[in-house]
């Protein structure tokens, strides 16, 4: 029951940080958009919509986090959480479509160019959303860290993106003030491959959980802990695998062929409590555990 309501108010804090920062993004983009509109600047339009998407894939992680936090069952004795790093891949998904649109909109604007309008009102707007964003980056990328989400990280590098493309939205404004308003359509590309490099790092993070990579590298600090208890003559096989909150693993040891039968069972719960104690990490353990004076091996699985 208390690791019911622990997981329920980690899942509540993602929540509350999505919804904020979905706030923040959509007041953010409205005034971009608009202003982008009456200027008829084509990157401050662009970068607008990025934060447009920003929020669309906010909601991406609300429909994530609702499906992860739901409790394990007989079918997923191992939970949903994985649920969350799948949604991430589909904020790398609404980049990629807002990628495509920009690089079509600013390949449109080299043939037929627009010469915008710039204002002092076009650089007021641009640093106070680009330094919103850099408040929203920092928050939500700190709590993604805290709170081992991967919903929270990706969208923060999301923003990062957006961050990015705004410094190159006031870049273009600067170029266009000195006579050269083809800068605007560039900056729109850009921003474009800011975006499609956003993208490719939420991928190749979600892929990496959701292909079982290795997430405790160090096998050697399991080792020596694993051979601090009494009994282990040796321990080798470590595998580790599942999202950095939630890692299962798996490992084989070699028990003094003096130990009675019956004490085989308690060490692997012992190896299990110390391997929990010093990686809080790791919520599943399997010892494969093989006698030394025997060839075969027998398998146990820890529970929790």
């Amino acid at each position: 029951m208390n690791l019911k309501k622990e997981n329920s108010g980690h899942y509540q804090e993602i929540r509350r940080v999505l919804w904020l920062v979905l706030f923040l993004n959509w007041a953010v983009a409205g005034a971009k958009i608009i202003f982008g509109l009456f200027s008829r600047s084509a990157s401050m339009m662009a970068d607008g919509f990025h934060s447009f998407s920003d929020g669309a894939s906010n909601i991406v992680g609300l429909a994530g986090i609702a499906f992860a936090s739901r409790p394990k069952d007989d079918d997923h004795p191992y939970g949903h959480k994985k649920l969350e790093t799948f949604f991430s891949l589909g904020i790398a998904f609404l980049l990629g479509v807002v990628c495509y649109e920009l690089i079509e909109e600013g390949i449109r604007r080299l043939y037929n160019p627009e010469i915008p309008e710039v204002s002092i009102f076009s650089f007021i707007v641009m640093l106070g959303t680009m330094i919103t964003n850099i408040a929203v980056m920092n928050y939500e990328q700190n709590k993604g860290r805290a709170l081992q989400s991967d919903i929270l990280v990706s969208d923060a590098k999301h923003t990062k993106a957006d961050v990015l493309t705004s410094l190159s939205v006031i870049i273009s404004l600067f170029a266009v003030k000195l006579g050269f308003p083809i800068l605007d359509s560039i900056a729109t590309l850009v921003i474009a491959l800011f975006i499609a490099h956003a993208a490719y790092e939420i991928m190749k993070d979600g892929c990496r959980v959701l292909c079982d990579e290795t997430v405790i590298k160090d096998t050697g600090k399991i080792e020596k802990v694993v051979l601090g208890v009494s009994g282990v003559k040796s321990c080798h096989g470590i595998r580790s695998r599942g999202r950095k909150d939630d890692v299962n693993l798996d490992l084989h040891i070699h028990l003094d062929p003096d130990l009675p039968f019956e004490r085989t069972h308690q060490v692997s719960h012992e190896i299990e409590r110390v391997i929990k104690a010093n990686f809080s990490e790791v919520s599943d353990v399997i010892v494969h555990v093989e006698p030394a004076e025997r060839g075969n091996s027998s398998k146990k699985k820890v529970k929790r």
